[in-house]
């Protein structure tokens, strides 16, 4: 049976910016109230009062307010290293019969050199790969007649460690990366592992990139 708590809880939960917006206590209840009545209404097949909606609000919003503010927080503050690399580019192939065997007599060469960045990842119809600046000859030469279809330069990693209770607590790339788009940064690539992840940014906004990252270590 539907109640007003749980089609409310569905309603906010749906709409992102809004749940975090309402976790932060920065919205003002009785407006969002009133707008949201109607479809409310909608949903349940009765009128349903303001006051009700209110008040399942404010409890929504503090159950809310525990789950960022101390389960997503804790795991922030434990962030751990984080890494910037500069002076990247990346290149992304379609996948083909031959494309792998030829990614492996890249990496076979990169190995024999030090101090080089280097990631890579493959998704259904393609698969891309994120070097320093100075290897893009290997690249042009190991993966010729390959078709590509994208390749990016001027880039910026940064990777960050995070602890190992990520896994476990929802919510954390969602928090991360609602705080770049906020600040206008846009990502070109993300890459991670279990307990770390590297976005891909353009070198002109990588300093401020960082600086947001690093800051939500002091979340409070």
């Amino acid at each position: 049976m539907k109640t007003i708590s749980s089609v409310v809880e569905n309603y906010i939960k749906t709409k992102p910016f809004l749940l975090n917006a309402l976790s932060q206590g920065i919205i003002n209840l009785t407006s969002l109230a009133r707008i949201m009545t109607e479809d409310l209404e909608t949903e349940l097949g009765k009128d349903v009062k303001q006051g009700a909606v209110i008040m399942a609000l404010k409890r929504l919003s503090e159950d809310l307010d525990f789950q960022v503010n101390h389960k997503v927080t804790k795991v922030l503050k434990g962030i751990g290293e984080i890494t910037v690399r500069s002076s990247l580019t990346d290149f992304t192939f379609q996948i083909s019969d031959t494309i792998f065997s030829k990614q492996a007599d890249l990496i076979a060469e990169i190995n024999q050199l030090p101090d080089v960045f280097f990631t890579s990842s493959r998704g259904v119809h393609e698969t891309n790969i994120v070097l320093s600046d100075s290897l893009g000859h290997l690249v042009e030469k190991y993966f010729k007649g390959e078709k590509q279809t994208q390749k990016l330069e001027n880039l910026s990693s940064v990777t960050v460690k995070l602890p190992k209770e990520n896994t476990t607590t929802s919510g954390i790339y969602y928090f991360i990366f609602q705080r770049l788009a906020w600040e206008g940064i846009i990502i070109y690539e993300v890459i991670s592992t279990s307990n770390e992840f590297t976005v891909l940014v353009s070198e002109d906004v990588v300093d401020k990139a960082f600086k947001i990252i690093k800051d939500l270590k002091l979340t409070k």
